[in-house]
């Protein structure tokens, strides 16, 4: 998972989430990534990614903090961007907003089963959120995928 620094809700419109699923589409064509399962809520993403280069994460953090803010300063969204710099780490002298909390939670996916314990797990974080009553109704998640509906993006299921 990679959350928005201090739970702030940043990922709030289309737009915002669109330059996340055309980031992870780019990483998909571009670098080699595989998506199994992904879900974009308001304030944090959960992604099952197999990457063979150690940079990918903090290269994707950092192309997508720029988008994110790009965005909010085209929308005027002052508030949040005043938060963002409040919450930036000191010794992040090169930046001037936090938009990711630091670092990632990577976990080995050792097996079919576990691949499935994330997938559910993530894939129904909206519904336990009241946001939906069913995991695949839930725009912007890889669980319309594995419903056999179309998704935002394709996700490798040829596991």
């Amino acid at each position: 998972m990679m959350a928005v620094w201090r739970g702030v809700p940043r990922l709030h419109s289309h737009t915002a989430r669109g330059n996340e699923n055309n980031a992870l589409q780019y990483r998909q064509q571009h670098n080699g990534w595989k998506v199994y399962g992904y879900v974009i809520l308001e304030n944090h993403l959960h992604l099952v990614v197999q990457a063979d280069d150690l940079l990918a994460v903090p290269l994707f953090k950092s192309y997508t903090a720029r988008q994110l803010i790009d965005y909010l300063k085209e929308c005027h969204a002052e508030r949040v961007l005043k938060q963002m710099a409040f919450f930036r780490k000191a010794h992040k002298l090169d930046r001037e907003y936090q938009c990711w909390e630091e670092g990632s939670h990577p976990q080995l996916i050792q097996n079919a089963e576990m691949l499935r314990q994330k997938l559910d797990y993530i894939h129904f974080n909206p519904v336990k959120r009241g946001y939906v009553d069913k995991p695949e109704h839930w725009r912007y998640s890889s669980a319309r995928n594995y419903a056999g509906l179309e998704g935002l993006m394709p996700v490798f299921m040829d596991w």
